[in-house]
């Protein structure tokens, strides 16, 4: 197993979308990349602590690529919109990748600059960066969307990206889902 974390705006959206994939074992909402240890919510929420909202990918590489998970990140969030994902407004929204290795960190720039140079997206703004510390969010994030359907912002967020995925990558998505 391997390890990938994405910040691309409110961590319940980005969790959905990746638990859709085969080869996800396990997506855990969290915070990286900031400067205080053992953020809170509220305290992330106030931008004071410098963390992004984020999601930890635990994937088996033999069942998806990080060159998928990338896909997948950058498919489903602006990466062009500076501290902003949807009605979400805040550094702690920022679309940013933490490498877990100088792989990972190398593949990641070389894929932002592929889609520049593509004209896929214009002024990419994704932070890419190692990854320091993970601190996983409070039990009541995680799974939210799975536990929470039918709450206003899941249905009006959440689920559009989960439907994007299965969509765009319906090779890509689990068979029980």
């Amino acid at each position: 197993m391997e390890r990938a974390t994405f910040g691309g705006g409110c961590f319940w959206c980005v969790e959905a979308a990746f638990k859709e994939l085969d080869g996800v074992e396990s997506v855990t909402s969290g915070y990286a990349g900031g400067h205080t240890e053992n953020p809170t919510y509220e305290a992330v929420c106030s931008g004071e602590t410098g963390h992004a909202e984020v999601v930890q990918i635990e994937y088996d590489p033999d069942a998806i690529a990080y060159e998928d998970l990338l896909e997948v990140f950058f498919t489903i969030h602006d990466p062009t919109t500076k501290d902003r994902e949807g009605p979400d407004v805040g550094s702690q929204y920022r679309s940013a990748i933490y490498a877990h290795d100088e792989e990972q960190l190398e593949t990641a720039e070389r894929f932002a600059a592929e889609l520049e140079n593509e004209g896929l997206y214009e002024g990419i703004v994704t932070e890419i960066e190692p990854l320091e510390t993970f601190y996983e969010a409070e039990e009541y994030h995680q799974d939210y969307f799975e536990k929470n359907p039918n709450d206003a912002y899941c249905t009006m967020h959440a689920a559009p990206k989960v439907e994007k995925v299965r969509e765009k990558f319906a090779d890509d998505v689990a068979a029980t889902q």
